[in-house]
């Protein structure tokens, strides 16, 4: 945050105030902004700025017409307003202890002759030797190399629905790096065009581990160059499924005409030369109902929703699908229609919608499995369902446990939160300890 833009620091009157107190326990921030703007006089355009919030979504929030639950943006008002973690239920910000007073363990003194060297597990050549071997490879390398590139990509997706991109990553940047080498050295026009092409998926998949780690900035960056190297040989339907994934993150963002913004791109990509096939449309109407449904545009979300089930019914067994869009089969398009529904409030119609999925769905995607059995349980709340989801987030629990994914962790947490007014009922206390096993954070 910029210097001029820092945030005074709260009085503490209001950080001891009871309402105050209250109201960031339940998170109710239309309470907390009230409070903020009275007692310490920032007012909602301040607080949109602190916080990078719209002024008109402050403005919902204080007249009650919204809610704010994403984790993103609750640390997003606690960092801008200067709320300590504990409060809303997050952990100690960097900012509430000064450097000053961080304090450092001291070392014994041990003579040196008496350290141990510590034992280096692998001996590895220096980046100088790896340099040198560099030299002696084929400029241009053959096709079975890029077999493999493609193999490996589809192999990484695969073991991040199973286990989330974190360990993943190293692996993907590195073969990133070693790609764009050959696009320095590649003297073939053809050649350089398909490893623009693998450049541009580990791009985009290094973008999305970063995602799902809520690591947003970096996430951006891999993103924006998965487009740059892939407007490099005009593959504008790849183009057009980075920019939906940028329209996702802007939803966990909330930033939703962001969101609307980076969708109605992607679409236009597709649209470009006739390029994209019944399936990337469908994809990307379903992407653009979430933005719809983020706005709170019902008629929107609605009009989006049926044209993705429209372009779904044109698709053909012969239809030449990007390998990208292979996972937005029948089961992706109920399970998304349902979550849109969701997103409207819309419990009803999105509750059957999600568990015929979930019944559907293949046991080895972890991460999905998970995150639909949050939504289940969120519409399930929203029905006065409370046994039923405090059933279905503690089973989301079991493939959530088997998955590195801060996205995900965010949702659970999320769905906790909501449990605020039930935190008496004994359900509540199974799903929160066993809560507290799975995500002890």
């Amino acid at each position: 945050m910029p210097k001029s833009a820092q945030p005074r620091e709260l009085p503490a009157r209001l950080l001891t105030d009871p309402e105050m107190i209250d109201a960031c326990r339940v998170r109710d921030f239309s309470r907390v902004f009230r409070l903020v703007k009275k007692q310490a006089g920032i007012y909602p355009s301040m607080i949109a700025r602190l916080c990078e919030l719209t002024p008109s979504r402050v403005g919902e929030v204080i007249a009650g017409e919204r809610r704010l639950q994403h984790m993103d943006v609750v640390e997003r008002i606690a960092d801008g307003l200067r709320i300590p973690g504990h409060m809303l239920g997050l952990a100690r910000r960097s900012w509430e202890t000064p450097p000053s007073l961080t304090v450092t363990e001291r070392e014994p003194a041990v003579p040196r002759t008496l350290i141990p060297e510590k034992p280096t597990p692998v001996d590895l050549p220096g980046s100088d030797v790896d340099s040198i071997l560099a030299l002696t490879s084929t400029p241009d390398p053959s096709p079975s190399t890029l077999t493999a590139l493609r193999a490996s990509i589809e192999d990484y997706w695969r073991r991040d629905d199973q286990h989330g991109g974190e360990t993943l990553r190293p692996a993907v940047v590195g073969q990133l790096r070693y790609v764009v080498g050959l696009l320095g050295e590649s003297r073939s026009r053809a050649l350089k065009n398909d490893l623009y092409g693998v450049a541009a998926e580990l791009a985009r998949l290094t973008g999305w581990t970063h995602f799902d780690a809520r690591q947003y900035n970096q996430a951006r960056a891999y993103f924006t160059q998965a487009l740059q190297l892939a407007k490099e040989v005009d593959d504008r339907p790849f183009m057009a499924n980075v920019l939906a994934c940028m329209s996702l993150q802007a939803t966990y963002q909330d930033k939703p005409a962001d969101a609307l913004a980076f969708v109605q791109a992607a679409q236009d990509a597709a649209r470009a030369d006739n390029g994209a096939t019944p399936r990337v449309h469908s994809m990307l109407a379903m992407r653009e109902a979430f933005a719809h449904a983020s706005l709170g545009s019902r008629a929107a979300t609605h009009t989006a929703i049926s044209e993705a089930h429209r372009q779904f019914e044109l698709i053909r067994t012969n239809d030449p699908d990007p390998v990208w869009v292979s996972y937005f089969g029948e089961t992706k398009l109920i399970v998304d229609t349902g979550i849109a529904h969701g997103q409207l409030g819309e419990a009803k119609a999105a509750e059957p919608l999600i568990a015929e999925a979930m019944r559907r769905e293949h046991g080895s995607n972890q991460r999905g499995r998970a995150f639909h059995a949050f939504w289940l349980a969120r519409t399930q709340l929203q029905l006065g369902k409370l046994d039923q989801a405090c059933h279905t987030a503690t089973a989301a629990l079991e493939p959530a446990s088997a998955v590195t994914s801060e996205r995900l962790a965010g949702h659970l947490r999320e769905f906790y939160g909501q449990l605020t007014p039930y935190r008496g009922e004994p359900v509540t206390a199974a799903f929160e300890a066993r809560l507290r096993e799975v995500l002890p954070a």
